[in-house]
């Protein structure tokens, strides 16, 4: 694909969830069409899209019939398996393009990554055996957090240890699998860039939001985020540089400490971002409409912010709050459509948006 999509034109999406979701609306007021694959049947995003594939990520036939549908392939979620990616490369493109994939979808090698490119991240060191988890808990210290390699999400896959953890006890619930130990970081406050860059390396960052979590799962994105005028700029040249050496096509997710040193870079994401929400109320292209232009090779927007706001999730019987937050003033309600509340499941967001200062 060289041109621009025009109306009319297919983007594959990888994913059928919120995220999914709100990618196809945004795509759909830009005259685009979405084609989501998912194995889950009914997800979020079959209401808005185009068309909807059920199919599980081996199905090869499958894969090759949705690659052929559409022009484009972009994904909701890092971890695709690599031999879906794979087949679905033979016939079409796909944007953020695989290292930025291969990057992220392990905790090991983002780390190594990221401190090639001469950021600074927490200490952290690979741990595949017990012995290994107490040497490594030895050089890093305590308290610190064993996570898996991979996989892991909203505080899943990861496990707080302290000066009386016990290797041998710790590695019974994680024996099997790869895992790194990351120490503690003694931060203020977290925050996340949302960075666009187009493919011919235009960049355009959102301003950075200040982050809340509750039981490892985001609970609130504060504009503006509590940063001096030289942290803000470091946060979006890192941003920058982070998605510039990745050769990134699309939006990314960057998630920061700050600490009296500097900032620290947690993780990333190669895609759009719960963090990012607040977008949809706060500028006049959000971060779902700025994924779709980078994918579809159109001009990135203007993502500068218009207002303060406050987004917050709606997590599992949190959604029985969408009636009154429905007749408050200044709130935008988001919901995902899912008729099934769990606990801990996202099942909307809000914005409460404000005068900017």
């Amino acid at each position: 694909m060289t041109d621009p999509l025009k109306t009319g034109d297919m983007i594959g999406i990888l994913g059928g969830g919120q995220l999914g979701r709100m990618l196809s609306v945004a795509a759909s007021r830009l005259g685009l069409r979405t084609h989501i694959f998912e194995p889950a049947p009914n997800p979020p995003a079959a209401d808005v899209a185009y068309q909807v594939t059920t199919a599980s990520y081996d199905d090869e036939r499958a894969l090759v019939d949705f690659a052929k549908s559409v022009n484009v392939v972009t994904y909701e979620f890092e971890n695709i398996p690599t031999s879906a990616l794979d087949i679905l490369e033979r016939h079409r493109v796909i944007r953020p393009g695989r290292e930025a994939l291969r990057v992220s979808q392990d905790r090991l090698i983002e780390k190594t990554f990221l401190n090639e490119l001469g950021l600074t991240t927490a200490p952290f060191a690979a741990v595949n055996s017990v012995d290994s988890l107490a040497k490594a808990m030895i050089d890093i210290g305590t308290p610190a957090i064993l996570k898996t390699r991979r996989f892991g999400y909203d505080g899943k896959g990861q496990m707080r240890l302290g000066v009386y953890s016990d290797p041998s006890e710790v590695w019974q619930h994680f024996e099997g699998q790869e895992t790194v130990l990351e120490g503690f970081v003694d931060f203020s406050h977290e925050v996340s860039v949302i960075g666009a860059r187009s493919i011919g390396g235009d960049i355009a960052c959102f301003d950075p939001g200040e982050n809340v979590h509750r039981n490892g799962i985001l609970h609130t994105t504060t504009l503006p985020a509590r940063l001096s005028a030289s942290q803000r700029t470091d946060a979006i040249l890192l941003t920058a540089k982070i998605m510039t050496t990745l050769d990134y096509v699309g939006v990314m997710g960057v998630e920061l400490f700050v600490t009296a040193s500097g900032l620290i870079v947690n993780e990333i994401a190669p895609r759009v971002h719960n963090s990012g929400h607040w977008t949809q109320n706060g500028c006049a292209v959000d971060q779902f409409e700025q994924h779709i232009r980078a994918v579809a090779q159109w001009p990135l927007g203007d993502g500068s912010r218009h207002s303060n706001v406050v987004m917050e999730n709606l997590i599992g019987d949190d959604v029985k709050r969408a009636e009154t937050l429905s007749k408050a003033p200044h709130v935008a309600l988001h919901l995902y459509g899912k008729a099934e509340v769990k606990p801990g499941r996202k099942m909307g967001h809000f914005n409460r948006i404000s005068a900017k200062d």
